[in-house]
């Protein structure tokens, strides 16, 4: 299996567990027991049930007949964008509270950008009765306030990040500064592909969920589980991971990451970390990410919270490396235009990270005989504020 992680946690070049010794006993509790645990059936079994009757799933996958139309191809919308809270973040927010719970932990924190994760999180916590602190930058609760209420809401304390620009990257630093501090009565419920092994893997397995059900919905319209291309936006890249985890080892399935090319790629405004980014190590793997010439960690920027995000986990480092996945960016006002697009032609307004997806059809142009599905990863009812801003429609 080339695109799996080894037992060093690595992908190829790229993952491994860099973090300081305070947090090892944390991260190495987790590393010895999370596939035994997630494996057993008696957790198999409730996790199911929750995604079931909880969560909604299976989400439907639909053929977009408009846009289809337009771009002259078919294209499917898996639409996790259905699934309660509103994205695929309780995907793996219900698997980590349930490997909490059997770790004897009481007591969950978290990070967010977009508040997806956050309020997902809240979501899970508030369901097993427990104690949940949010950290998120201060920039992000003033963009993403109705997710900041909806976390305080379901019980969640929420402490605003107010280091560097003051978005996820930050959010990150503090929770893993409380970790550290509180590492026996806590698990931190990291909402990406990101962070030490076991994370990025452990997220991978709770996200694969949506590439599972692609693979049988596809079967089921087309007659054949293999699209020709699957397309998902990555910021850290969890519902990128979920949605190509089943078709990695399936070479004839292209597969495409979605960035944000902020103001451009080349502007200083920009999320697109394959494009912009070095070998480097950030919030305990080594990966790809923005950095200056001595190693400093360059502010990303991008019209989505959930994509402001100045790295990328280090499975999507590892494909792009590999060439495995075909990395296409958006800018902010091409993702915002394609928003407008799908709310226009389908009836559905994406969240804005969703959009980036929607927004590199124009650089695919799939064949007319082509099946592609997007993952439409979240809606748009926490971004209104945005697109309101934005107001070219």
């Amino acid at each position: 299996m080339k695109y799996t992680v080894n037992e060093k946690g690595f992908y190829g070049k790229f993952g491994g567990a860099y973090i300081p010794e305070m947090l090892y006993p944390n991260v190495e509790e987790l590393r010895t027991n999370y596939l035994s645990i997630i494996y057993e059936p008696e957790f198999q079994l409730e996790f199911s049930k929750l995604l079931k009757d909880y969560v909604g799933r299976p989400t439907p996958l639909y053929l977009a007949h408009r846009l289809s139309e337009k771009y002259n191809t078919r294209i499917y919308l898996k639409r996790e964008d259905l699934c309660h809270t509103g994205a695929h973040k309780i995907n793996n927010t219900i698997g980590q509270i349930l490997l909490a719970k059997r770790l004897g932990k009481n007591k969950i924190i978290a990070e967010t950008g977009a508040g997806q994760h956050g309020v997902a999180t809240a979501t899970v916590c508030a369901l097993m009765g427990m104690e949940c602190t949010v950290y998120m930058g201060q920039l992000d609760i003033e963009r993403q306030r109705p997710n900041v209420e909806r976390m305080r809401i379901l019980g969640a304390q929420v402490v605003p990040a107010r280091s560097g620009n003051m978005t996820l990257k930050d959010a990150t630093n503090e929770a893993m500064r409380h970790w550290i501090n509180n590492p026996s009565d806590t698990h931190y419920i990291i909402g990406s592909v990101v962070g030490p092994h076991p994370y990025p893997d452990m997220v991978t397995r709770f996200q694969s969920v949506i590439s599972e059900e692609i693979k049988a919905q596809l079967q089921q319209a087309e007659g054949n589980p293999y699209p020709d291309h699957v397309i998902a936006c990555v910021g850290g890249g969890s519902n990128a991971a979920g949605a190509f985890y089943h078709f990695l080892e399936d070479e004839h399935v292209n597969l495409v990451g979605a960035e944000a090319a902020g103001k451009g790629v080349n502007s200083g405004e920009s999320a697109a970390t394959t494009a912009l980014g070095k070998t480097g190590v950030l919030h305990g793997s080594k990966t790809l990410l923005m950095q200056t010439e001595d190693g400093q960690v360059v502010e990303p920027y991008s019209i989505s919270a959930g994509l402001d995000y100045p790295g990328i986990g280090p499975l999507h480092a590892h494909l792009f490396d590999t060439q495995r996945v075909q990395f296409l960016s958006a800018t902010d006002d091409e993702a915002m235009e394609a928003g407008i697009e799908l709310s226009r032609t389908e009836g559905i307004i994406p969240a804005i990270e969703s959009a980036h997806a929607i927004a590199v059809l124009n650089q695919l142009k799939p064949d007319p005989d082509d099946v592609v599905v997007i993952n439409l990863s979240g809606r748009g009812d926490k971004d209104l504020e945005t697109y309101i801003r934005w107001g070219k429609y």
